[in-house]
């Protein structure tokens, strides 16, 4: 499977930003796609997921209701919307692909090359 992540870029404090990760591939071992980021000297956290039946998705607590995770099945694409932005959300958000509903990096087998968000105060 390979990703595609793109829809970064420099957004105010309190604004709002889509980004988007295209899949190709073997795409029909899809299970769970899931947004992760890694701010400058951190480790890499986990920001959402979603089964690709789109039964289930999860949030970190530090996006829960700001952020939201969805896909289109027909597009093989996955989308975080992401409003009242903040300037801790500041960082490389990667897509991933995984095939176990879980919030841990190292359960995502395939990953995008990542999209800078950087939100200004």
């Amino acid at each position: 499977v390979q990703l595609q992540a793109f829809g970064g870029g420099l957004v105010q404090a309190g604004g709002s930003l889509r980004l988007s990760c295209a899949a190709s591939g073997r795409t029909f071992s899809m299970n769970v796609m899931g947004w992760f980021r890694q701010a400058p000297g951190k480790e890499r956290e986990f920001v959402a997921t979603i089964r690709w039946s789109g039964s289930s998705t999860a949030y970190a607590e530090s996006v829960k209701g700001r952020f939201t995770i969805s896909r289109d099945s027909a597009k093989n694409t996955v989308y975080l919307q992401m409003n009242s932005l903040k300037p801790e959300d500041t960082a490389v958000y990667y897509c991933a692909v995984g095939s176990w509903f879980t919030t841990r990096p190292n359960d995502y087998s395939y990953w995008g090359q990542g999209t800078l968000v950087t939100v200004s105060s």
